[in-house]
């Protein structure tokens, strides 16, 4: 019997005393009325423990208002330039991605001789220079953590205009070509792609097309997040499989990007943030990466003078570092650092040129951070 159908039954037993009760008129009157008295108070007890239990069982079925803590507000972790690094000095070509591998290695993504310009693409956004060929020097290289040394390269012959890369927790290597409009998945060891995501030298915005994509972040849970940055300024978000869930934005968001570059996720805070390059902010939508609640709620956006172009956005713990590009002479190329609870800057640091690409390791010790002229990677530790 549970607990209720008790109660219930007590209740009944509470109204047959009710109501034999005027006619107890033995000499044990008053015994009676205490037997009475302490059974109506073990009641009111047991009623008050299931009110009590009732409320709980209600509370944990509400959500509670997220409380901010902002103890780490006054003193953010801050990156210090790691001077020297790396010790060898290396000719890249324009340096658009970066990502940590599993061993804690910087691996970047770069153009070798080729550069995006004028004529690069037509007013179609197909790419003009095929016949010229893919990047024939390995686009793909990974550096010593600890001295910066390149150890690892790779891609050679198959990129024509590299942008983004990310590697995911299980060591796959995801790449966006942008004169390929395409999205490629690697796995660990492997030399051709588990996955292709858009037409090779076909922009369109179909449900199987993109065009010059831009970044792509991948969830623990499995979930696949691609910017369609240059033309079609929206999210694709798909399953581990490949399969297409949601398109951001889509209605009922109030959300317009333009130019989304790059993406982080703070997953335990459900939230996808997005360098909205020519809008000057970053936004954060939901991801509904354990539901589909709130999904298409208004994002929450980090938009102030000083912001700029923002290039790239990278995660630690509950903040967001990002990196803006040249917009005016008025406004400083540096980083961020970004509380996006709060929807606010709470610090600055950094001084670049242009700057493309922020990577954090997953142990949160150092910090990277690429530039497309001059091509070259700096290194902070976070103090």
């Amino acid at each position: 019997m549970d607990f209720y159908s008790i109660i219930f039954l007590l209740l009944f037993l509470c109204g047959s005393i009710l109501a034999i009760r005027p006619s107890l008129t033995s000499p044990d009157d008053e015994q009676a009325k205490l037997l009475n008295d302490n059974f109506f108070k073990a009641v009111k007890s047991l009623l008050r423990q299931g009110y009590d239990e009732g409320l709980n069982e209600i509370d944990s079925h509400i959500e509670k208002p997220h409380i901010v803590d902002t103890s780490h507000l006054d003193s953010p972790p801050k990156p210090k330039l790691v001077k020297n690094w790396p010790k060898t000095k290396y000719v890249f070509g324009q340096i658009t991605g970066i990502s940590i591998d599993r061993f804690g290695n910087p691996v970047i993504f770069h153009r070798g001789d080729h550069q995006w310009t004028a004529e690069t693409f037509n007013e179609t956004n197909h790419y003009q220079l095929i016949n010229d060929g893919p990047i024939l020097e390995n686009t793909i290289l990974t550096l010593d953590a600890h001295t910066g040394d390149v150890i690892d390269g790779r891609g050679g012959g198959i990129f024509y205009m590299p942008h983004g890369l990310s590697i995911d927790h299980n060591g796959n290597m995801w790449l966006t070509d942008v004169a390929l409009h395409q999205v490629f998945k690697y796995v660990p060891d492997s030399e051709y792609p588990a996955i292709t995501f858009g037409q090779r030298f076909e922009p369109g915005s179909k449900r199987n097309q993109l065009c010059k994509p831009t970044s792509v972040a991948v969830a623990t849970t499995g979930e696949i997040f691609i910017a369609d940055g240059y033309c079609n300024n929206r999210i694709l978000k798909f399953n581990a499989a490949g399969r297409l869930l949601r398109v951001i934005p889509q209605p009922p968001e109030f959300l317009s990007l333009q130019v989304p570059h790059g993406l982080t996720l703070l997953e335990h805070l459900d939230l996808l943030c997005i360098a909205d390059r020519e809008n000057m902010r970053v936004v954060c939508p939901r991801a509904g990466l354990r539901t589909s609640y709130k999904e298409g709620t208004p994002a929450a956006t980090i938009q102030e003078p000083d912001l700029g172009r923002v290039f790239d956005v990278a995660s630690l713990g509950d903040l967001v570092y990002a990196i803006n590009g040249p917009t005016s002479k008025m406004i400083p190329v540096r980083g961020f650092t970004i509380d996006p609870r709060s929807e606010t800057i709470i610090d600055h640091w950094g001084e670049f040129q242009n700057p493309h690409a922020i990577e954090f390791c997953p142990n949160g010790t150092a910090m990277y951070v690429t530039e497309i002229g001059p091509n070259k990677i700096w290194k902070f530790e976070l103090m």
